[in-house]
């Protein structure tokens, strides 16, 4: 695996460490009781953590072909969380 195979690797690790993490604290407070959607709910935060790491990696990155393609995501992302505040 290259390089930046491993760091997305380890990038899609870090981000399923944080979701859980969150949801034990939002389970501690009870937080999803009182949603009427707990999953779209979960989606949102799950696009949210993602579009942090994704701005954390276009901060870290030199390469313009690496920023273009998280722009692009960071472009999907947005759309979809739209998407998921309209319903």
């Amino acid at each position: 695996m290259t390089d930046a195979g491993e760091a997305l690797v380890d990038a899609d690790a870090r981000l399923q460490e944080r979701m859980e993490e969150r949801e034990v604290g939002r389970r501690r407070r009870g937080g999803t009781a009182d949603l009427p959607d707990p999953e779209l709910h979960r989606e949102i935060e799950s696009l949210k953590l993602a579009r942090t790491e994704l701005e954390r990696q276009a901060a870290a990155t030199a390469s313009e072909v690496r920023r273009h393609q998280i722009g692009l995501a960071l472009e999907e992302i947005d759309r979809r969380l739209n998407a998921a505040a309209a319903s």
